[in-house]
Formats: C-alpha cells, sequence, structure tokens
C-alpha cells in the first residue's frame, strides 16, 4: 500500500508536536506494510498512491482536500485540533467543516477528541477515528542527566518545559507560577514561534528562566533533559495530549500537565493536573508533581499499555486497509 502524506506549506517552518506525529507515522507505517511518500509539489505524484493524509485544519487546506477528492482519491485528514463550544469562534468553522466533509475519515488522538470534533461539527461519529499519540522506543531507555547538564553549561536544579514559544504553550503563566519556588530555575526548550510572546516570557522570567534553545526530537541530550529535570510542566490551554509529555513520561520524569484537551484519557492518575487559566493551580499541581518520587515510566509490555509508536498505528493501518476496501 501507498499514502501520500501532506500538510499545509509553512507546517515545518517551527515543527511542533503535530510534525513530529508526521514523521513518526513516515517513520514507523512501512513496518506494517504502508509505503509513505512525502508530497513534493513539484512532482505531486497523486494518482501513484493508494490513500492521501492530509495533516491539519489550518485555513486553506480544504483546497487540497477537495483537490485530492475530484481525482477520486480516499482521504484522510489528522484533525491536530482541539474545539470547543466556547471556542468554536476562535476557528474558520465552516471552511474546516467542509473539510472533514471531504474527508473519507477523520484521524484524532484520542475518544474524547472524536466525540468532541462529532458533537461541535455535527458530523456522523463514525467518520471518527482514534490513533493515540506515541513515542519512540528511546525515551523509555535511560539517559544520564550529565549529559544534558555538560552540554548547555546548566547547574542546579530545574523544572522543564519543552514546546514551541507561543500563547497557546502558555509559559509566561508557567514563569509566573514558577515565582513561588525561587530555589528552582526553569529551563525552556523549543522554536520561538511568536517571538513577542517570547519576548515577553524572558523579560518575566528575568535570572530564574534560561532558554535553551532547540534540541533535535531524537537528540539524546533531549532525553538527558527530562532526566535531568526535577519535574516536566506542560501548562498549555489545550493538549492533545502533548508528545513533550508523552515523552518525559516515558522517560520517567515527575509532570504537571494542563487538564483541558485528552491529557487524562492519556495519563489517568499518574500526573498532577493544571488550570491553565490559574497561575495558582499551576503552582499547585508543580508543587504536587514535585512531592512523588521519581521513577522510570512502566515500560510497554504486561499490564501497562503500550505507546510506543509501533504499537499505536495498527489502528491506522487497519483504516488505511478499510478505505481500499470501498
Amino acid at each position: 500500500m501507498k499514502v501520500l502524506f501532506a500538510t499545509y506549506p509553512m507546517a515545518f517552518h517551527t515543527p511542533g508536536g503535530g510534525e513530529i506525529q508526521l514523521l513518526a507515522y513516515r517513520k514507523h507505517l512501512p513496518a506494517h506494510g504502508v509505503d509513505v511518500t512525502l508530497f513534493d509539489p513539484w512532482n505531486p505524484r497523486f494518482l501513484e498512491h493508494d490513500v492521501v493524509h492530509f495533516f491539519s485544519c489550518v485555513g486553506g487546506s480544504v483546497h487540497f482536500c477537495n483537490f485530492v477528492k475530484q481525482i477520486g482519491l480516499p482521504l484522510v485528514v489528522s484533525s491536530s485540533l482541539w474545539v470547543t463550544a466556547e471556542t468554536k469562534h476562535l476557528y474558520p468553522i465552516g471552511e474546516i467543516h467542509q473539510q472533514f466533509l471531504l474527508a473519507d475519515r477523520v484521524v484524532a488522538n484520542s475518544e474524547i477528541e472524536c466525540d468532541t470534533l462529532a458533537r461541535i461539527f455535527d458530523l456522523p461519529r463514525e467518520k471518527f477515528v482514534s490513533v493515540l499519540n506515541g513515542v519512540e522506543q528511546s525515551f523509555y531507555e535511560p539517559v544520564a542527566p550529565e549529559l544534558f547538564r555538560r552540554e548547555t553549561g546548566i547547574d542546579g536544579r530545574f523544572v522543564l518545559n519543552v514546546g514551541n514559544i507561543e500563547p497557546r504553550k502558555n509559559q509566561l503563566a508557567l514563569i509566573r507560577a514558577m515565582k513561588s519556588f525561587p530555589e528552582l530555575k526553569l529551563v525552556l526548550i523549543g522554536h520561538q514561534r511568536d517571538p513577542e510572546y517570547a519576548r515577553a516570557c524572558f523579560a518575566e522570567g528575568g535570572a530564574q528562566l534560561v532558554y535553551a534553545g532547540t534540541l533535535a526530537h531524537d537528540s539524546p541530550v533531549l532525553r538527558s533533559a527530562y532526566a535531568a529535570c526535577e519535574a516536566f510542566v506542560l501548562p498549555s490551554t489545550l493538549e492533545t495530549p502533548g508528545l513533550a509529555a508523552l515523552e518525559a513520561h516515558a522517560a520517567g520524569a515527575r509532570i504537571a500537565v494542563t487538564k483541558v484537551g485528552s491529557t487524562e484519557e492519556y495519563f489517568a492518575q499518574h500526573v498532577a493536573y493544571l488550570d491553565p487559566s490559574d497561575v495558582d493551580s499551576i503552582a499547585a499541581a508543580l508543587r504536587a508533581a514535585l512531592a512523588q518520587p521519581r521513577g522510570g515510566a512502566p515500560r510497554p509490555g504486561g499490564t501497562v499499555r503500550d505507546l510506543t509508536w509501533q504499537a499505536v498505528l495498527s489502528p491506522l493501518k487497519a483504516l488505511y486497509d478499510s478505505l481500499l476496501t470501498k
């Protein structure tokens, strides 16, 4: 089976979780018998493929999806979208609705996300399929915390946040919550997706904040950062559920994470939850996380759900197969 992957043109300018997910799918689907090609606008080769899988609902995406259906190919859309009745006015709902109508199936990252999208867009629930987010097997493998400290020169105890620096990731509220922990540094790793917001963060954080730049997703230094931190905090206004949080959890870090989105479906009672709109709640969740013992996350197998990419992609292969039997 041959599947063509596409996304919006600017996606990899500041890659985030959605782009990491796309590349992980490409890496691991061949083991399931799926040959993945990345879309090249100069050599599109649509008709050499059995299915087209488009990632994102960013404005304008509907036009690409419409063309795919015009030439008669099955279309899968990864929504990468958490929207509620209270927030739908922030999105081009009409255009997204049309994109979902065009899609043979819409892939979301949790059952609660599928339920919500079906309700908000008034579409049949069976159009939506849950494919869990995953982590690379390497994040379960120990890496010495000294590697991160040696590479960055960061000493002492610190709290870690990994993600693009932008309002949705809510680092500014985390920086304010950190003022309750003057004995700890806050280390940020990620692209400055919103430069003005990043400047506000750096000004607010002062000497307590350390910006460590960006790290390649497959870098052992990133895994070492998870091992070195006192706790990993993801205070985003929403997450589905946040690849960095999954990776930090696999690496055995203490976790405080937003309660908005699908995080509870993944982490259950194993992390501390926070209200991203409340600085005091962020501080309380961090305090609760710091009180937990640190230890390696249970490895896949046994009674623990396997969230390695290799395991979670079986439903996606089954989805592609179902579209070829129509």
